[in-house]
């Protein structure tokens, strides 16, 4: 029965070509959208997911609170208390530095751009690994001494001077009011896909990493410790332990110091990422309410049209429920071939997308499976009326009916 009734379906769809595919088009549209936004979504969600893992999702940044109103100059840590903390934990610190930086004038000859320094320390590259194409890394030497060498991507020394190897060339930049010449130890390459480097723009500025002994001088304190932790470590509690460990240093309670960490960052990128992703996801669902009501219009179009259909079939001996599940069944392939045709349009333009900018899409097989079940439920739900209108039908009416 359900194989006649498939046919009978099929049968109707072909005899009106034209007229199926517009009714399908609105179904074709909402699952092609929901599909496309829902992968989208999540794509972005494992995307800034993986920068999350490339920046270390074990660091985290130890400061004073925000919201202490007296804090007092013992609040900053100093290069003797990171050493403390070091020791302390060795087992469980892979890496710590000063949270340095500082902006300024880079000066080239004529060349004058402004240029982002980051503060770190010798063994950075542990955890933080680039890939250096010129020269070398920053070295224990260079943080001990303070020595004025920086290690600078391809694009910061293109646009300062002129070219990517520029290792062995000076710069004069001038940092908390001095202005030194400063040289260029090595460069390295960021890998960047497409859509990091669209997302990124093209600014003109340039970044470079110094000694972070540089940025702590003349006084050596500095606000914030950054700290990553070693694979494995329980991270919760860890933080834990040196939020406390700190605290106490600076005589304070460990309420007073604030750790931010890269896994509660990333937990609400993500969370506001899904949300988003769902918001839109919904708005794009509305276009598949229009099409279930687009397949009801013409499902009541063609009930009338089959009105003597209906009427012969009933006089034939076909009961009321027969001919319901008939016009149910046409109206569910109705969807669900709709369905069928928005998924593979969705896919295809998120897989066409992530090609053309270089990216891993995520696209869940559940979320394509929901979809074309949701379509034919869809269909089945709009359906129901016409259905059973057809059902209900005086069988010697319908014959009558011209």
């Amino acid at each position: 029965m359900l194989i006649e009734n498939m046919q009978m379906a099929f049968f109707a769809i072909r005899i009106n070509k034209m007229r199926s595919i517009l009714t399908m088009l609105g179904i074709i549209i909402g699952i092609g959208s929901v599909i496309s936004i829902v992968s989208i979504g999540d794509t972005m969600r494992a995307m800034f997911a993986d920068l999350y893992k490339n920046v270390g999702l074990t660091q985290a940044y130890i400061s004073i609170g925000y919201w202490i109103e007296d804090t007092r100059q013992r609040d900053y840590f100093t290069l003797d208390e990171m050493e403390q903390v070091k020791e302390a934990f060795s087992d469980e610190i892979a890496y710590i530095d000063s949270s340095a930086s500082a902006s300024s004038k880079a000066v080239y000859k004529r060349t004058s751009i402004d240029f982002s320094y980051q503060g770190i320390d010798w063994n950075y590259q542990d955890v933080q690994p680039v890939n250096m194409v010129y020269g070398r890394y920053l070295n224990e030497g260079d943080i001990l001494g303070r020595k004025k060498n920086v290690v600078m991507d391809t694009d910061s020394a293109r646009k300062l001077f002129g070219v990517e190897d520029a290792v062995g060339r000076t710069f004069r930049t001038t940092l908390y009011g001095t202005t030194d010449d400063f040289t260029v130890v090595g460069v390295y390459r960021k890998e960047l896909n497409a859509f990091q480097a669209m997302m990124m723009g093209q600014s003109e500025n340039g970044s470079a990493f110094i000694p972070y002994t540089l940025l702590t001088w003349p006084n050596d304190y500095f606000y914030m410790l950054h700290v990553y932790a070693r694979e494995g470590v329980s991270l919760d509690a860890f933080f834990s332990q040196v939020q406390a460990y700190c605290a106490k240093l600076h005589s304070r309670n460990p309420q007073d110091m604030y750790v931010q960490t890269a896994v509660e960052e990333m937990n609400m990128v993500d969370s506001i990422m899904g949300g988003l992703a769902v918001a839109v996801g919904g708005i794009a669902a509305i276009s598949l309410v229009v099409g279930g009501i687009g397949i009801m219009n013409i499902m009541l179009v063609s009930v009338t049209e089959r009105t003597r259909e209906i009427g012969i079939r009933k006089a034939l001996g076909a009961r009321t429920r027969d001919v319901m599940i008939q016009f149910l069944t046409e109206s569910a392939i109705l969807s669900a071939c709709g369905g069928l045709i928005g998924v593979i349009l969705g896919v295809g333009l998120v897989a066409a997308g992530g090609t053309a900018l270089g990216m891993r899409v995520v696209i869940r097989p559940a979320v394509v499976l929901i979809a074309v079940g949701f379509s034919a439920v869809v269909g089945i739900f709009f359906g129901l009326y016409p259905a059973s209108k057809a059902a209900k039908a005086d069988p010697i009416d319908a014959l009558r009916y011209e």
